[in-house]
């Protein structure tokens, strides 16, 4: 039955939240097989250490242990997949699975234990004895690349792996001539990412037939079966990957992790099901960290504060090892160095260095929340140095409004934007000239807690894609399209299928209702199936905020393809020519003529049965599309942080964030909403709460939910939010990404409103996170009052 209510814009519940609500979710760690064994992983100790020995006797004689296995019993057909070969001259060590002679971070994987509980797995594990000769570590980036630092990989002769680098214009010119130039140095500190479930594996062997079934919790079961396949030999025709409900991913299920690879292997060695839970400690130190950045930028400006030109250089902590897009995470926000602002010219150098640490890879904005701390922090210092307010120097640099692509300085051609409509909202919506006002108020009161109100007009790519550009000018190995299929059942039901690997972001929904609106179904009527690469073959997954800006033009392109076939078929049962036929709400009808009329439900049964199809269209009405896009998308907006800080221990508390978001066409406000205000508290706790501490020795001091702060929601603000639309030219949807901007926007805004209360007291910079021992540490600082 025909709608004539659009579903777009509308903000109906999920879909799939049923599901969640009645406890009928399935994860992988919910899922059991008959015969399944456990596995569980022996872990060095040791920052850096040399492997003298493995011994399993021990192990092997645990009750309950059925096999134990070191580096040496794996034949591997090549290593994981590192996919993103930033220069020509990186330096790659290949990693496997287990560490051979050297385990080179505190957690690396040096033996697995299969055993036919995960108890007796674990005892196992202890039961292992490993013979370890420790050796010198390092875990600071900037140390890292000192003379005389202790290698990661001695057979490299060095700790750098890579040099990117990219100028436009004449910078030293720029940066000669300019009257004004501030230097700024920023240190953004690595994170764990600690998504709800751990990850999880389960692999199931087909010994008669060769194939092999696994469940992960990963964003990527496309990714991953190719990546597996690489690895142990075994093709991919034989592999089929299954994600099932995943709680959460932020990046650190973006990988291909050893114990994927083991599984898999471990599976065909003893012919039986395999499975391997994570604990949370694991995940402190096995699952991939994000971050960790030493920043050095300088702007070039008029004595009015027009900046002319940018320079930057990044070191980049990798860890140990280059993990899947290790290398290009950093590149990912090299472009935005200059954000929304003009210049005449720019540079960037990022080197991508070797550490004893945890693997860094992608994590929740990936580069562009890097990028924008940089130059929304720098562009408050500017502020200060040329004596403007913040809202009026970020007025006087913003690229004019435009809705054709348009390159920025950072050489980016940019979709369309309206930074100053985005700032004016948010300034609009959170009384900034009565915030001012009290905030006055309360330093000529002397007050111990002062305000702080901090600004960050952002803008970031994302939309991962196009394959063209992603594998010339960025050499990344892998491609940007995405695909979608539509069936339309005889009985008018349609199923969506989707090479997008939602995980949480309300993905069902969203497409569901781009295919109800295209086909003029009801919501209701449209499932959406993903995630297993049996029933999606193809595809290239959910990461970049790429679900909506990717995922949804293949779905309308597929269903368009649909109403064309329908078309054609309505035309013949008519009688009349395709053209004298409109479609308006899933519904053709005779032009002049509305009362003859066909509807896609019923065209799909006359489909179906084929009993009166026109010469040359085939039975069924089912259609792909794939989507290559010619541009990434470029959300951007406003978001303004006010926080109260106590001038005498430096605890500090946002009391009120407001952010406006531009991410062009909006497929379901709610939704929007729900990635925005998770983005920002994520944000939020990256700049005040989080950071990953290791020792001298390589030790990782904030391995728990002891010591890893998190903030809870009774320490955060309710986020008010707001939104622009400026529609996208790079897809006919319009559609930009929401999934990163809060992470991407917030942590500059909250750390330049703690900078805006202090600096009264002569405070110009606040080192991450912003803890109140560190936030005292910089007001005594400032007053020459030391520790």
């Amino acid at each position: 039955m025909a709608t004539t209510e659009k579903f777009v814009g509308r903000s109906i519940l999920r879909k799939e939240d049923p599901e969640f609500l009645t406890g009928r979710a399935r994860y992988t760690d919910d899922l059991s097989v008959p015969g399944m064994l456990w596995m569980a992983m022996v872990r060095s100790p040791y920052a850096h250490a040399r492997i003298k020995g493995v011994d399993l006797s021990k192990a092997l004689a645990t009750e309950g242990v059925v096999a134990a296995y070191s580096a040496s019993d794996f034949e591997w057909a090549g290593p994981l997949l590192m996919a993103w070969p930033v220069t020509d001259d990186i330096k790659n060590p290949p990693h496997f699975p287990l560490a051979a002679e050297e385990a080179r971070y505190a957690g690396d994987a040096v033996a697995v234990v299969v055993a036919e509980s995960r108890g007796a797995a674990e005892d196992g594990v202890e039961n292992v004895e490993v013979d370890y000769e420790p050796l010198p570590t390092v875990t600071d980036v900037a140390a890292a690349v000192e003379d005389g630092a202790p290698l990661v990989h001695a057979d490299l002769g060095t700790n750098r792996s890579y040099t990117w680098a990219n100028t436009i214009g004449d910078v030293d010119k720029v940066f000669a001539e300019a009257p004004v130039v501030i230097k700024e140095r920023y240190r953004v500190q690595r994170q764990v990412p600690n998504a709800m479930e751990p990850r999880a594996i389960l692999v199931e062997p087909n010994m008669a037939s060769g194939q092999f079934t696994m469940w992960s919790s990963t964003q990527i079961p496309h990714v991953l079966r190719t990546a597996m396949a690489i690895a142990t030999g075994i093709s991919e025709s034989k592999l089929r990957i299954v994600a099932p409900r995943v709680g959460g991913g932020f990046g650190s299920k973006l990988q291909v992790y050893p114990e994927e690879a083991l599984a898999l292997a471990i599976a065909g060695k003893l012919g039986r099901p395999i499975k391997w839970t994570e604990t949370r400690s694991e995940n402190f130190v096995a699952t991939h960290h994000g971050r960790d950045q030493v920043q050095e930028i300088e702007l070039a400006a008029d004595n009015e504060g027009k900046i002319r030109g940018y320079r930057t250089k990044v070191l980049a902590n990798m860890g140990a090892y280059l993990r899947i897009i290790a290398p290009g995470t950093p590149v990912l926000g090299a472009f935005l160095y200059c954000g929304a602002y003009e210049g005449e010219a720019y540079h960037i150098e990022i080197t991508g260095v070797f550490t004893n640490t945890t693997p860094v890879d992608a994590y929740r904005g990936a580069g562009r929340p890097e990028a924008s701390q940089a130059i929304e922090r720098a562009i408050d210092a500017l502020a200060r140095r040329v004596g403007k307010d913040v809202v009026e120097i970020r007025r006087m640099n913003f690229m004019p409004p435009f809705t054709e692509a348009t390159q920025s300085i950072g050489g980016l051609m940019i979709d369309s934007g309206n930074y100053p409509a985005t700032l004016d909202s948010a300034l609009e919506m959170i009384d900034y000239e009565q915030i001012r006002k009290e905030q006055q108020a309360r330093r000529d009161a002397g007050d111990r807690k002062q305000l702080g109100i901090g600004f960050s007009t952002y803008l970031e790519n994302c939309g991962w894609g196009p394959s063209r550009i992603i594998g010339g000018v960025l050499k990344y190995a892998g491609g940007g399209w995405e695909a979608a299929t539509i069936r339309c059942h005889p009985t008018g039901k349609v199923v969506v299928i989707t090479g997008a690997t939602p995980h949480g972001q309300g993905g069902e929904t969203a497409y569901a209702q781009i295919a109800a609106d295209e086909l003029g179904l009801p919501v209701e009527d449209v499932e959406v199936l993903f995630g297993d690469t049996d029933i999606s073959p193809s595809g290239w997954d959910t990461y970049g905020s790429r679900g909506a800006a990717v995922g949804s033009p293949a779905i309308a392109m597929a269903a368009r393809k649909v109403v064309a076939k329908a078309r054609k078929i309505a035309a013949h049962e008519l009688e009349v020519a395709e053209e004298d036929l409109g479609y308006e709400d899933g519904t053709f009808s005779v032009k002049g003529a509305p009362d003859q009329s066909r509807t896609i439900p019923a065209i799909a049964f006359s489909a179906w049965t084929g009993h009166d199809l026109p010469p040359g269209v085939e039975p069924g009405l089912e259609e792909s599309a794939f989507f290559d896009p010619e541009n990434l998308v470029f959300p951007f907006g406003a978001h303004i942080c006010v926080v109260e800080v106590d001038t005498e221990t430096g605890d500090t508390q946002v009391v009120k964030y407001v952010a406006v978001d531009d991410i062009g066409t909006v497929i379901n406000p709610m939704l929007v909403e729900g990635q925005v205000v998770g983005g920002v508290i994520q944000g939020i706790a990256e700049a005040l709460y989080e950071e990953a501490v290791y020792d001298e020795n390589g030790q990782l001091m904030t391995s728990t939910m002891a010591n890893y702060a998190i903030p809870a929601a009774t320490e955060l603000p309710s986020i008010v939010t707001g939104s622009h639309v400026t529609a996208s030219t790079t897809n006919e949807l319009g559609i930009k990404g929401v999934g990163e901007t809060g992470t991407i926007a917030a942590p500059p805004a909250v750390l330049n409103a703690v900078v805006d209360a202090l600096s009264p007291l002569g405070v110009t910079q606040i080192e991450r996170p912003a803890t109140s021992e560190n936030v005292w540490r910089a007001i005594r600082d400032a007053q020459g009052g030391g520790a």
